[in-house]
């Protein structure tokens, strides 16, 4: 009889192995999962998803802003040492925070809103469910309250133990990036240039701080002159929210039109000189044409924009997270267990 159990086990331990390598390919390095998988929780904690959820529907119904916050949360995590919650980590002994990194110091926010969602889910399923996994969750739910596309999240990350305030300090895109400079950054995360578009396009919801695109109104080039991409009434209006001198922490809107709808007009602002920061602009001036090509593209087919926005969502959230006995699974998001 307990021959036949474990005939039966190793059958069906086959079945779901094979079937899960048919719906998710991709072996580690590859360009897919990198051992992640959507139902990685199904048994675990099936009720993720919906706890993440109703904790993001009433935090993003109190400030819509915070959908974008979340969404950048999940870049600014991804590009410093993988998908791996390190953003979240306060000082400590051992922790110089990400935090206190130049493109995150008064910048990146809704820690708090990840600490509800984490608390709710160690009332449910104790230490199960990484803070990285409920960041790329966040990202994409997010997205889909904004009026965003959904994709099924590859799920499995674990925390670090680490953080590195030096790479977050040289691995993120800066708001005055040259077309290059974006490329190159996302080569080397395993990034193409139409993953560099389509990510972009996430500027379509959130806010910038005048202090990351002043240069552009009064010194682009070190001349002591305005960006001569920017259309003019938008520069005006620029002007009056950013001065030379003060207000760093003035607001604009990266998507003037509709700052709060997940849409692609973001690409067709690009298109008339309304793009709010260089790094967006240079997508359609840098004459690259590959970056230019898919501006326009996605100007006029949103559907387009979306199907690719989820497939480099998905990519960029497989850039070298922990896996198996890598890492752990933090009772707190803020500090190592």
């Amino acid at each position: 009889m307990a021959s036949r159990i474990v005939v039966c086990s190793l059958i069906l331990a086959t079945f779901l192995f094979c079937n899960l390598s048919k719906a998710f390919p991709f072996g580690p390095g590859g360009a897919g999962y990198s051992g992640l998988f959507p139902e990685f929780y199904q048994f675990s904690c099936p009720q993720a998803n919906e706890i993440v959820m109703s904790v993001l529907e009433e935090a993003i119904a109190q400030d819509p802003r915070m959908a974008a916050s979340l969404l950048r949360l999940h870049f600014h995590d991804c590009f410093v040492q993988g998908c791996d919650a390190s953003v979240l980590l306060d000082d400590g002994a051992t922790i110089q925070s990400e935090k206190n990194a130049g493109p995150n110091k008064n910048s990146i926010r809704g820690f708090e809103v990840i600490d509800k969602i984490k608390a709710k889910l160690e009332r449910v399923c104790p230490h199960t469910v990484s803070c990285a996994d409920i960041l790329a969750l966040a990202a994409r739910d997010s997205t889909v309250l904004s009026g965003g596309p959904h994709w099924e999240v590859p799920l499995g990350r674990r925390d670090s133990k680490t953080a590195s305030l030096s790479k977050s300090n040289t691995e993120i895109p800066a708001p005055n990036s040259t077309i290059q400079n974006l490329i190159t950054f996302f080569q080397r995360k395993g990034l193409d240039e139409e993953d560099l578009v389509a990510l972009s396009g996430g500027h379509t919801i959130g806010v910038a701080r005048c202090v990351t695109f002043r240069q552009r109104l009064y010194n682009q080039n070190g001349n002591n002159q305005p960006d001569v991409t920017l259309e003019k009434s938008y520069y005006n209006g620029l002007k009056s929210v950013c001065p030379n001198t003060g207000g760093d922490n003035n607001i604009s809107p990266l998507d003037i039109a509709s700052p709060l709808r997940f849409d692609n007009t973001y690409y067709k602002l690009i298109l008339f000189g309304k793009g709010l920061l260089t790094s967006d602009e240079v997508l359609l001036t840098g004459k690259v044409a590959r970056t230019m090509e898919l501006v326009k593209n996605y100007a006029v087919d949103e559907a387009l924009f979306f199907h690719q926005f989820a497939e480099s969502m998905i990519k960029m959230g497989n850039i070298n997270p922990l896996t198996g006995s890598n890492g752990e699974i933090r009772k707190n998001c803020r500090r190592i267990n």
